[in-house]
């Protein structure tokens, strides 16, 4: 049974590690969470004791932790991946980071004979959970070729975007500018409905049968109506973070980008007022502001 290791087993690990493991991967992981690693062990996933216990004989390892400076430290710190993987094997980095930082990690393993796959994902909780997740795939193509059947076990749509780092972060940058505008034009819109007197079933249902309806303002008005705004697996967290990567990439490149960076004062009003939330938590900064709330 081929080893796959996974680093990481919070919303989105987790449902990567059921995904391999439905599709008869050996599945060893690592996560400080103690909870984590419990629920991770009781659907028949091998804890690691270490960091080399788990990289020993791994054909590949997912890398699912939240900034480059983790990723960093678990690939080549001590006791880390880069030291203990066997020539050949690949590191699938997953992980949402900085473009720069997920380069530097590739250039680094450059002098090693272990491959990165530079490949953040799309799909958030519900995706990784359902095995369906958008891998936006960058590195050698014999990794690739080699861990095709790993990847299609957690995605069911894997574009090749590049033979290296980061052109997996800069494209996922990029995805995130408009999921994070989507986001938070449909805050406004709920706040919007509340304040006119408009109930919430009416909005999600002529939204969900509009040109803008997609996963992503569906999901977003459903948990608003529904008054669901921690505990979806879609920490606030997450997208704060990953918006601040891409208005980074813009800044260096020089690119303005006024929606975004809208998007990202939003994200930093709602992750400020309420830390614990989850995406839509921004909605209720703005209903407390209005003076109205979106209820079903």
């Amino acid at each position: 049974m081929t080893k796959v290791g996974i680093i990481g087993i919070g919303d989105m690990g987790s449902g990567i590690a059921k995904n391999l493991m439905a599709n008869g991967f050996a599945v060893h992981g690592l996560d400080l969470d103690t909870e984590r690693m419990q629920a991770f062990t009781k659907a028949g996933g091998i804890a690691a004791a270490n960091l080399a216990e788990l990289a020993r004989d791994a054909s590949a390892v997912f890398v699912m932790v939240m900034t480059g400076a983790q990723a960093e430290a678990v690939i080549f710190g001590e006791g880390g991946l880069a030291a203990n993987m066997s020539d050949g094997t690949s590191i699938i980095l997953t992980a949402t980071i900085k473009p720069a930082e997920s380069e530097a990690i590739g250039k680094r393993l450059a002098d090693t004979a272990i491959h990165l796959i530079d490949s953040p994902v799309s799909g958030g909780f519900p995706g990784a959970q359902s095995g369906t997740l958008t891998m936006m795939a960058a590195g050698p193509e014999a990794a690739l070729t080699a861990c095709r059947p790993i990847m299609e076990a957690v995605s069911s749509t894997i574009h090749i975007v590049g033979d290296a780092a980061p052109k997996g972060q800069m494209i996922k940058a990029c995805l995130q500018s408009i999921i994070g505008s989507i986001f938070s034009a449909t805050f406004e819109a709920a706040s919007l409905a509340a304040k006119a007197g408009i109930d919430g079933e009416t909005l999600f249902k002529v939204v969900s049968t509009s040109g803008a309806g997609c996963g992503v303002a569906r999901t977003a008005l459903e948990n608003i109506i529904d008054r669901k705004f921690a505990g979806t697996g879609s920490h606030i967290s997450t997208m704060h973070k990953d918006l601040t990567i891409c208005l980074s990439m813009a800044e260096q490149l020089g690119v303005p980008l006024h929606t975004a960076s809208t998007a990202m004062q939003l994200f930093h009003a709602g992750k400020s007022k309420y830390p614990d939330g989850d995406n839509w938590v921004v909605t209720r900064v703005l209903e407390e502001i209005v003076g109205a709330e979106l209820h079903r």
